[in-house]
């Protein structure tokens, strides 16, 4: 039974981690570069009508869930014979972890004080000084978590072939 419950956290963990790098490297790719081409209107209204539909459970199951389907896939392979699939565990539990803290630390707040900055674009007096406190190093940040989320996913893929391979 751990067996199957082993390899079912293993396939999920690397399919939530695939989502995750996949939803950031899509930002990094195509969603800023094309927002830096608008006016500072669209740039602010349409960042926090994302900040706003990003927080849903499919988001919540690869952005929560990759840490903790890596974790729950770690200790399942603990005291196993497919020892040699932790190592890559490990690996991918500590880039899921800095993904995650990234942007709770980083991104997180700059989502909140672009919110705080009103939904009445109107009323907002300074739009170019918003969106140059937001745009910059909130790019910056999710180009890092493009890349430790893209490593988690590299090490899932490791992990998977060393499960294979036993």
């Amino acid at each position: 039974m751990i067996n199957v419950l082993s390899c079912i956290a293993l396939v999920l963990a690397t399919l939530a981690a695939g989502l995750l790098a996949g939803l950031f490297y899509s930002f990094s790719v195509s969603v800023m570069p094309g927002l830096a081409r608008s006016e500072d209107r669209t740039f602010v209204q349409t960042m926090q009508q994302i900040n706003i539909a990003i927080i849903n459970p499919l988001f919540f199951f690869s952005f929560m869930g990759t840490p903790v389907l890596v974790g729950l896939a770690a200790v399942l392979h603990l005291g196993s014979d497919r020892r040699p699939v932790l190592v890559p565990l490990l690996l991918a539990f500590v880039a899921a972890l800095g993904t995650l803290i990234i942007t709770m630390a980083l991104n997180v707040p700059l989502n909140n004080a672009l919110d705080r900055a009103g939904h009445d674009l109107d009323r907002i007096s300074d739009l170019a000084g918003v969106r140059k406190r937001f745009e910059g190093p909130w790019v910056r940040w999710n180009h890092i978590r493009t890349v430790t989320s893209t490593a988690a996913l590299a090490f899932m893929a490791w992990a998977l072939v060393e499960y294979g391979q036993l």
